[in-house]
């Protein structure tokens, strides 16, 4: 799965909010996941097939119920992704301070 589906799933707040809610208890059933963020069973089932699409859940049905459990594989992904981005900044950063202060730039 591509880091842009993560940050694209990633990117509407009802979707990010389930995400917080399953960091905190890992596993939870859709209606008790959805309680309180003013969507319907279904709008709820949306969403969840979009982070399930990006591979940030899995979706497993119970009888009527379906509970839903965070997958942190593709969360890693995206930290990873950023974590370089930060790298790269510090390098940058780093020259252009050198740069400032007339020393020779590191190799």
């Amino acid at each position: 799965m591509a880091v842009a589906d993560v940050f694209r799933a990633l990117g509407d707040p009802i979707r990010l909010e389930m995400v917080q809610r399953l960091s905190r208890s890992r596993r939870q059933k859709i209606a008790a996941l959805s309680n309180g963020l003013g969507i319907t069973r279904q709008g709820a089932r949306r969403h969840l097939q979009v982070l399930a699409d990006a591979e940030l859940v899995r979706l497993e049905p119970s009888g009527r119920d379906v509970w839903v459990e965070l997958d942190p594989i593709s969360l890693d992904r995206a930290r990873g992704f950023i974590a370089e981005l930060e790298r790269q900044w510090d390098v940058r950063l780093e020259a252009l301070k050198r740069s400032i202060e007339g020393e020779p730039p590191s190799e």
